[in-house]
């Protein structure tokens, strides 16, 4: 989905000549600079650049002090890394349905609240915008966090604010499938300096320990954490990235506006939480069978969302098997502090979201196709309804 050209080379070729590729230097800054633009962009106060989203949603995990005894509310729908964050602090993911819109449901986060529940991590996949009103107002009433999980949804927003900055603290992914991308990297974003210090420390340990001053004006004590600490090579490469997030957002967009215009209401479209808001990368229809919603497809060359399995919860095999780490004192499922929560999966756990994942094809969408591609895709979709 990402452009990329001359621009990102040049830079890269910059960092290269400098060779200061550590964080901490002297010459290019471009982590340093890269956060920065990442603050700007989004207008947060706090950002770090970090090696995956997966990284990023596991320091700000720990950021929130989410560990053992605790239990975390994940969609069904996801990849397995929102889960495995969970499991990586030593807490334990509680799958949680999702609604028509295919992001978690606000109902069963509700139904599913327990004194144990610390965090919510809604996920705004394929950049389509979670309920973040509903979902706020339930962790504000059960003072419960909120990590938004917008590593795909880098650029989209609901009401307005960006994704990833509507909740206590959000994490991006820039890895090879993303609207920005430098291979592999991630993001942590908050408005809150205690969590920004937090996730720092942890996902930072030797260069916060030994490197620099980065722990100067800190009020939060140091303690043992790990390295998910980006470098000048994939910074310098997101530096160039950033700056075409918003021309290629607007292009998705403007190629999605166009088609539903030529379809004029004749496909059945899922719904959307902010179908202004969403990064416009795909176009969701929801048929009323799964019958129904395989022979589109089939018609089409589009995607149904159960069946891409890594997606969906019931194909998550390590966690589904209860299979939390390899040393048994580390695993979160046979850690003492919870063998009172709920981790009793099984394959039926989540009815409505497998009904739902069933009854919806994609139609993914490409920010440089033009008038020629965009008719040719809207005739594919409307021979395929008759």
């Amino acid at each position: 989905m990402y452009r990329i050209g001359q621009e990102e080379i040049q830079a890269v070729k910059e960092v290269i000549e400098t060779k200061d590729f550590f964080k901490v230097n002297n010459s290019c800054k471009a982590v340093w600079g890269f956060e920065e633009d990442m603050k700007k962009y989004f207008g947060a106060n706090y950002a770090s650049f970090t090696t995956s989203g997966t990284g990023a949603l596991i320091s700000a995990l720990i950021a929130l002090g989410i560990g053992p005894g605790d239990e975390v509310l994940v969609p069904a729908y996801t990849y397995i890394a929102t889960a495995m964050a969970v499991l990586a602090t030593g807490a334990v993911p509680v799958v949680t349905e999702v609604d028509a819109t295919l992001s978690i449901d606000p109902a069963d986060i509700e139904r599913k609240i327990t004194p144990n529940v610390k965090c919510i991590i809604p996920v705004h996949m394929n950049g389509r915008p979670c309920n973040m009103k509903a979902i706020t107002e339930i962790a504000k009433k059960h003072n419960i966090f909120v990590l938004e999980d917008a590593c795909q949804a880098v650029g989209s927003s609901y009401n307005g604010k960006f994704c990833g900055t509507i909740g206590d603290i959000g994490a991006f992914s820039f890895n090879f499938f993303k609207i920005i991308s430098c291979g592999e990297g991630g993001g942590v974003i908050t408005n809150d300096q205690k969590l920004y210090e937090r996730s720092c420390i942890y996902h930072d340990a030797s260069a916060i320990a030994f490197f620099g001053e980065q722990m100067k004006d800190f009020s939060e004590q140091g303690f043992c954490g790990t390295e998910y600490r980006g470098n000048e090579l994939l910074a310098a490469v997101m530096r160039c990235q950033i700056q075409k997030l918003d021309g290629i957002v607007a292009d998705l967009r403007k190629v999605k506006k166009e088609i539903l215009s030529i379809l004029d209401g004749r496909l059945p479209l899922a719904p959307d939480n902010d179908a202004d808001g969403d990064t416009g990368n795909l176009i969701a229809f929801r048929f009323e069978t799964q019958e129904e919603a395989q022979a589109f497809n089939a018609k089409i060359g589009g995607m149904i969302p159960l069946e891409c399995d890594r997606h969906v919860y019931v194909s998550w095999t390590p966690i589904m098997e209860k299979r939390g780490a390899l040393h048994p004192l580390m695993d979160p499922f046979r850690m003492p502090a919870n063998q009172g929560l709920r981790h009793n999966y099984t394959p039926d756990m989540c009815p409505q979201s497998l009904e739902h994942l069933g009854r919806t094809v994609y139609l993914f969408l490409h920010p440089d196709w033009d008038r020629e591609e965009i008719a040719k895709q809207a005739q594919k979709l409307l021979s395929a309804c008759n």
